[in-house]
């Protein structure tokens, strides 16, 4: 005996502890939660106070029983999960299921935001107890997301075809995302003329410069709120006639002004920050932002890095001074050093995201680290110094024109030059427009401008007018999102990542480059969310998707865990909106159409037989007898099973009556497609590829065969997105197909849309031919990225169609850029082909597969 357990989340960070201390620990993972609320049943009773019925996980299980085992042995129990909700959750769960094994007294509770030797040895000097209100905000939450997933989901399902969850954060957040793509669809762009001059002083230095009209008469000129300004040259005539006054006019300079502004540096980064400057500096999407981060956590590289705190320990600002003086200056170092005001709920007690050694520069950090580990820790170490710096000093020197015989036009330029770095020195030098906010007004900036005097006259070399539209508002981006999540209060720090990922597996939403844009799925959901919202405002109830309201349950989960509101009374004042929500949700079938379509089918004599698919028994006799039954207890149906029933008497048209069909406008189905059959028939001898793993999907040709074909067996014509999938199908396993081309003519494969027949395709598709040293594959999450395999099947899809979309046929010059010294006479070829200039060969697979 006399032995400590130490349990943590995860089996690196249990190495790393380990490392620091001594033999009389024992330190083992959990890894993650070992009890959860059941999968397959909501698992919380409403009638008791919302009472949580918790069970292992199916790995929870396996971990325990090792766990107890060596608990057995223990006198002490330390438990060590994050600082955070989660982790003091699985905290408390590890204690429930230990305490049997080892007196409650004898628990300990171990929090820490850095893994480094003083931090851990200072939090085992000084355990604490598990912090119940924290737990208990934790099963609020969790509470509040099962409750509104297991009762709200199955009125989504029954109502929209394809629609999997309804969530309490995840669908605001697409309510975002479509409302901002509803906003741009709606927007009506104005056209304008953005006027300027390209001007040189009479005597040297005579380099050109320009300068952008400003006001016209005192009127400004340009876009605010993406609306054209009063003094905007809107017309041909407009132009017309100003570009005639201006050019029978003189150009004097009016104004000098010279102003130096201080930049101040940005604070040390929070969860929130890090994944929008990741995804904008690096490209990362934000799981990946956030799997990176917790390795350079583990390794004890980092602090913690799921916070809303700025706040900085002040050791490692004081060490942090120190570098800045040693390494930059004492004109670096600010007389105080430097804090930054969290957001209200945000945790004091943790800190910002940063180093936990300053000295440890990007490049040395003494391990060896991955490309994408480096880079995100050097994005980290520069905000995080740069934070503990002086502002930067930027001299703006703004320069006035004035031209116009009968109206007065200001033309206007600006040029800023650094005068004193400042925490630029850390971060790097930031172009004027690195912060700008919004992207309606125009860059006045004009690069440098020569010593110029008031009243000095200036040489125009030409006016100068181009033809431009006001523009929407940008779609998001996954950072752009995130930031609105959180400018709005709804989510939290270790919720925006998954979010994320929910909401691209749910397939709401689709990514065109980095920008969101929702998918028919996703409109439609958030539709039946709007029809939903407008039917509680009409009998003054509240929306469960509102984003005030969303916003309103994440401060009362922070109220639980500072201890102000138990977390079953929070529940009991949820609940009843959650019941509000679904029954104003439900889209019901007129009961008078129900009761046509069940006269129409009681003259039915002739049933088609069941038929299986898959697992599935389809037999349209009982579905209508179920519906009948269903009806006859004093149920509505909903809106889709109204649907189902009327489709169905379509099948059955012919054995209606004309006028109860004409009444019902019933329409014979549309048959299936000739070629359908033929099509499936082709793939019966094809040997399908090995089942694909893509995130959480599974993606198997075979099985998706096999399922169309059961689809053509009950009659039902396939819809375009399932012909044109099969299509690719086809050319997929081309080479296994007798006599493909003539197949491939006979059933026009090639003539689908969605490709472009440009001429240099299949050039450069034999010059990357020619390429015989191929980069290394590169592994990114769990996909591989190859560019050798990504020209095959480039290679491959021309064959079979024809055709590359645009975005391939860019990857595809991309990809031959970058093996340029391998193909003979690329420079001859670059300009007829459309082709890029010579690239460097790196691994950058990513480049070409993204475009795919």
């Amino acid at each position: 005996m006399g032995k400590n357990l130490v349990i943590v989340e995860s089996p690196a960070k249990a190495k790393k502890i380990g490392q620091f201390l001594g033999k009389e620990y024992v330190v083992m993972a959990s890894v993650g939660h070992v009890r959860d609320l059941p999968a397959k049943k909501l698992g919380v009773d409403v009638e008791k106070d919302f009472e949580p019925e918790y069970v292992d996980t199916a790995r929870g299980k396996k971990v325990l029983k090792e766990i107890k085992a060596e608990a057995k042995k223990c006198e002490r129990v330390f438990l060590a999960p994050d600082p955070d909700r989660e982790g003091e959750a699985i905290a408390w769960h590890l204690f429930e299921a230990l305490k049997k094994t080892v007196p409650e007294e004898n628990f300990y509770r171990v929090t820490y935001n850095e893994i480094t030797k003083p931090a851990i040895l200072a939090a085992f000097g000084s355990p604490s107890k598990i912090d119940m209100d924290r737990v208990n905000a934790q099963q609020a939450r969790r509470v509040l997301d099962r409750l509104v997933g297991f009762e709200g989901s199955p009125v989504v399902r029954k109502q929209i075809r394809g629609a999997q969850s309804v969530g309490r954060v995840q669908t605001v957040a697409l309510r975002l995302v479509v409302e901002r793509e509803l906003e741009i669809e709606n927007f009506r762009p104005e056209t304008y003329f953005a006027v300027a001059a390209e001007v040189r002083r009479r005597e040297a230095p005579l380099d050109p410069f320009t300068v952008k009209l400003a006001r016209i008469n005192g009127e400004p000129v340009g876009i605010k709120d993406r609306r054209l300004l009063p003094g905007a040259v809107r017309t041909q005539e407009q132009l017309d006639a100003l570009r005639r006054e201006l050019e029978a006019s003189t150009a004097r300079v009016s104004d000098v002004a010279t102003k130096e502004v201080q930049r101040s540096a940005r604070p040390p980064f929070i969860t929130s920050t890090l994944q929008q400057s990741a995804s904008g500096a690096l490209g990362y999407a934000p799981a990946r932002t956030m799997g990176i981060a917790q390795k350079l956590y583990e390794s004890g590289l980092i602090t913690y890095m799921r916070t809303d705190s700025f706040n900085i320990a002040r050791s490692a600002q004081e060490e942090c001074r120190m570098f800045v003086s040693e390494q930059y200056g004492a004109e670096y170092l600010p007389e105080k050093p430097n804090a930054y005001r969290s957001k209200g709920a945000a945790q004091e007690a943790h800190e910002a995201i940063r180093p936990t050694d300053v000295n440890v520069v990007p490049g040395r950090e003494g391990m060896a680290l991955e490309p994408a580990e480096q880079k995100l820790y050097k994005l980290i170490w520069e905000r995080f110094v740069a934070s503990q710096m002086v502002p930067a000093r930027i001299a703006r020197r703004t320069v006035e024109v004035e031209a116009g015989v009968e109206n007065r036009f200001l033309f206007r330029a600006t040029a800023s030059e650094v005068a004193f770095p400042g925490y630029m020195k850390a971060s790097g030098i930031e172009a004027a427009a690195d912060r700008k906010n919004g992207d309606d007004e125009e860059n006045d900036e004009a690069g440098q401008l020569p010593p110029l005097s008031v009243g000095e006259h200036l040489d125009v070399l030409q006016w100068l007018a181009e033809p431009k539209e006001t523009r929407p508002v940008a779609r998001y981006t996954e950072a752009s999102l995130i930031r609105a999540l959180e400018e709005n209060g709804v989510g939290r720090p270790s919720t925006y990542a998954a979010i994320m990922s929910k909401l691209d597996e749910r397939e709401y939403v689709g990514k065109e480059g980095r920008s969101l844009v929702p998918t028919a799925l996703g409109r439609e959901l958030v539709e039946l969310v709007l029809k939903t919202e407008a039917k509680l405002k009409s009998d003054n109830k509240v929306d469960l998707f509102e984003v005030h309201f969303t916003a309103d349950m994440e401060t009362k989960l922070d109220n639980v865990e500072e201890g102000q509101v138990e977390w079953t009374q929070m529940m009991k004042e949820f609940y009843p909106s959650l019941l509000e929500w679904i029954e104003h949700a439900k889209e019901t079938a007129d009961p008078g159409l129900v009761g046509r379509c069940f006269e129409a089918l009681g003259h039915v004599r002739e049933w088609a037989p069941p038929a299986k698919s898959g697992r599935r028994t389809y037999d349209d006799q009982k579905t209508v007898e179920d519906l009948k039954a269903t009806v006859a207890e004093g149920k509505l149906l909903s809106k889709r099973q109204g649907e189902m029933l009327h489709k169905m008497c379509c099948r059955y048209i012919r054995q209606i009556p004309a006028e109860l069909a004409a009444e019902l406008q019933l329409a014979e189905p549309e048959a299936v497609r000739d070629e359908t059959p033929r099509k499936l028939a082709l793939l019966a001898n094809v040997q399908f590829g090995e089942p694909r793993q893509v995130g959480k999907r599974t993606y198997d040709d075979r099985k998706f065969a096999k399922s169309l074909g059961e689809q053509i067996a009950l009659g039902k014509r396939l819809s375009e997105r399932q012909v044109a999938a099969l299509d690719s199908m086809l050319s997929k396993y081309a080479d296994q197909i007798p006599d493909f081309d003539a197949v491939k003519h006979d059933l026009k494969l090639g003539e689908k849309p969605g490709g472009v027949a440009d001429p240099s395709i299949a050039p450069v598709l034999a010059l990357v031919a020619q390429v015989t040293d191929w980069a290394e594959p590169v592994q990114r999450g769990k996909r591989e990225f190859n560019d050798k395999t990504f020209y095959e099947s480039l290679d491959r899809q021309f064959k079979a169609k024809g055709a590359l979309s645009e975005r391939q046929v860019a990857a595809l010059k991309k990809m031959a850029a970058r093996y340029a010294e391998q193909i003979p006479d690329y420079a001859q070829l670059q300009e007829p082909l459309g082709l890029f200039a010579p690239r460097k060969a790196k691994a950058k697979q990513v480049d070409a597969a993204t475009e795919e």
